[in-house]
């Protein structure tokens, strides 16, 4: 559910979201009053300074708003003006659900829900399988922060495009592509040049998540 959930065409808006445990977590969201796609952005690991201002998210944020899309960035709990603790992992997958319901009630629009992540986040984004999603961008999963039997997306008929950087110190792609080869459509799409981080190679992201949602 959400409280005072904001509006905007361009600039993102203060808004709160409140989890199915009571907590209210801090979020932005930018809602134009037409827009083909939305999207939720789930940020990387918190004990290691993850917020929604990271490198990733920040950059995916800013690309889609730009094209026209409705998208919802959240701290998780514990984080920035975000109420609670972290819980490794845990707690956390009751705020991914509040994020993504947030979003799928946030207008009448009858278009792609699309649940993304980066690192942290993708792992965490994997545990939801809320029926109102279309699909899954994950950016440089590590595919362990809860063990994989957790992943309800995994077996899932909706698409998974997995964005794994061609030197991603956690998690390159033929490891990745060994953990999902028996997911149900699932792929790989490996970003050349990147490790985990993605510094300077934030473009080629943002183009393999708008072919992502060219494919929808």
């Amino acid at each position: 559910m959400t409280d005072d959930f904001g509006l905007s065409a361009t600039t993102p808006t203060p808004t709160r979201l409140t989890t199915g445990d009571g907590l209210s977590l801090e979020a932005q969201c930018v809602l134009p009053a037409e827009h083909r796609t939305k999207v939720v952005i789930a940020h990387p690991h918190p004990q290691h300074g993850g917020n929604m201002h990271s490198l990733v998210v920040s950059t995916l944020f800013t690309h889609l708003s730009g094209a026209g899309c409705a998208v919802l960035r959240f701290n998780f709990r514990g984080v920035g003006g975000s109420e609670g603790e972290h819980d490794f992992g845990e707690g956390e997958q009751l705020d991914v659900r509040a994020a993504v319901a947030a979003m799928a009630e946030a207008s009448d629009a009858e278009c792609p829900l699309v649940l993304a992540g980066w690192s942290f986040g993708a792992d965490l984004a994997l545990t939801c399988d809320a029926s109102e999603l279309t699909g899954w961008f994950l950016v440089a999963p590590p595919l362990r922060v809860l063990s994989v039997d957790r992943f309800k997306a995994a077996p899932d008929p909706r698409p998974k495009w997995l964005a794994v950087p061609e030197r991603d110190q956690f998690n390159p792609p033929d490891q990745a592509q060994a953990t999902v080869a028996n997911w149900s459509n699932a792929e790989i799409h490996p970003i050349g040049g990147a490790d985990h981080f993605l510094v300077g190679r934030t473009e080629k992201l943002n183009a393999l998540f708008d072919s992502f949602l060219a494919a929808l």
